[in-house]
């Protein structure tokens, strides 16, 4: 079993799954709830900001050498302009499974502008 530090919480890797909590300034909130089944997904609950997108990119990073990411998005409410770029770079490299239209859509147009 792997273990790794964020933020000061040990976590082990061969978790069948994980809930994480954070809390951020001005009581915004991102869940992120971590289940494996041949592949490891992450589903994102509430808010995705600038002070989220840095957990979550930690979070895929440890599991991306190892097994296939999946950030399942349903129950993501809000997200800001550093969010979409993030899920655009992600996009990349892993799949974003269930989007918000209205998240979709803003990716669609960031990438027509570029």
């Amino acid at each position: 079993m792997k273990l790794f530090n964020i933020n000061n919480l040990q976590l082990a890797s061969g978790m069948h799954f994980l809930v994480m909590t954070w809390i951020t300034r001005q009581d915004r909130m991102l869940r992120i709830h971590r289940s494996e089944n041949g592949e490891v997904v992450f589903t994102l609950s509430g808010q995705l900001d600038e002070e989220s997108i840095a957990e979550v990119e930690t979070l895929i990073n440890s599991e991306a050498k190892s097994s296939r990411v999946v950030l399942d998005l349903r129950d993501l409410t809000l997200v800001n302009e550093d969010a979409i770029t993030f899920l655009m770079r992600c996009e990349a490299t892993i799949t974003l499974k269930n989007c918000p239209p209205y998240v979709r859509e803003w990716i669609n147009a960031k990438r027509r502008e570029s």
